[in-house]
């Protein structure tokens, strides 16, 4: 019987391949476990149909990423915050003070998406990662002021 792989299988092949499985295999296994769809043409019309949409959503997404990223590439986020001797502040700027001071600003991030290695603990520039989409990330300016 000839199937179309749902999902990648070792010795079998990749998703989307077209292959040669004996009959019992194919209707005992693969396809009761959603690894599998016999390959008729309506089932091959569907599944090309499904990767389509799949390709078509990932590249709006993808576009989508790029122009936030270019967004939050040009913004400059200010804390203004105590400090102690030599310019180490009380406590540090956290992800978290980053995504809520991205939210004032009208801009929706997951605060796991921003990559601060370590919590921010002097005043100056800081440049902090922000991991939007694979392949996608965007540089965002912080600076941290000395309260007077």
């Amino acid at each position: 019987m000839k199937v179309v792989l749902l999902e990648t299988i070792d010795g079998l092949g990749e998703v989307g391949s077209e292959v040669r499985v004996k009959d019992g295999f194919a209707r005992n296994f693969l396809i009761p476990k959603g690894k599998a769809m016999e390959a008729t043409d309506p089932n091959l019309k569907a599944f090309r149909d499904k990767i389509k949409a799949r390709i078509k959503k990932e590249t709006r997404t993808k576009n989508e990423a790029l122009m936030l990223a270019e967004k939050l590439s040009e913004l400059n986020i200010s804390f203004t915050v105590k400090t102690g001797k030599e310019g180490k502040l009380f406590g540090s700027i956290t992800n978290t003070n980053i995504h809520e001071a991205l939210q004032e600003r009208g801009f929706d991030v997951d605060k796991k998406k921003i990559m601060l290695g370590e919590p921010i603990r002097h005043i100056g520039s800081h440049e902090v990662m922000v991991k939007l989409y694979p392949n996608v990330t965007a540089k965002l300016k912080i600076e941290v002021k000395e309260e007077e």
